[in-house]
């Protein structure tokens, strides 16, 4: 990239920002699986996901300043997944840091040992494939709306329609009524346990 001209360096860059925001907006949950260390543009990757589990041994690093770069194309997500104090310190010292720190930083979710990673991740896809597809799909736009937004009428109102919409949605009514029934919706029927 250092050979590029400048047009050069802005088709790359956007490929890159269009590929984080196709998985940052997907309607299915993403669940990145961090088997290994994670610099740079790979924590961008990371930081578009809706969730996170790395094994005790990564670490992490934002290294783009110490190459005379800054992580611009990765910083929404990023930001929004560390939190702006924690992203101040990695951002401007490119220090590393290690998968403890990652979770207490709240960029991982989970950190766990290479042994127990396949099984960890095997959970999270069989609470996610329990739920409803639709309110999942759903939820995940309801996080995109309402994170960070002010708290005022126009927040509540959206939310309170969401509500509202979803309680009328077939999955919302199959839900409550298998809930009140004490049976399996029919989402579940298919899926193993």
């Amino acid at each position: 990239m250092a050979d590029y001209t400048h047009a050069e360096n802005l088709a790359d860059a956007a490929q890159l920002a269009e590929m984080l925001r196709v998985i940052f907006t997907c309607p299915k949950p993403t669940v990145a699986r961090i088997q290994g260390d994670v610099y740079a543009g790979g924590m961008g990757l990371v930081a578009a996901c809706d969730m996170a589990v790395s094994v005790e041994a990564a670490n992490f690093c934002l290294s783009e300043v110490k190459l005379g770069l800054y992580p611009a194309t990765i910083s929404p997500y990023v930001i929004r997944a560390m939190g702006a104090r924690a992203a101040h310190r990695y951002f401007l010292t490119a220090e590393r840091f290690d998968a403890a720190q990652a979770l207490r930083i709240g960029f991982v979710h989970a950190v766990v040992s290479a042994e127990q990673l396949d099984a960890t991740l095997a959970e999270i896809t069989q609470a996610l494939v329990s739920a409803s597809p639709n309110a999942v799909k759903e939820c995940k736009t309801l996080l995109h709306d309402v994170a960070g937004k002010n708290i005022d009428a126009t927040l509540i109102a959206h939310t309170v329609q969401g509500i509202a919409s979803i309680r009328a949605s077939a999955d919302g009514k199959e839900g409550v009524q298998s809930f009140l029934q004490k049976r399996k919706p029919a989402w579940m029927e298919d899926v193993p346990r």
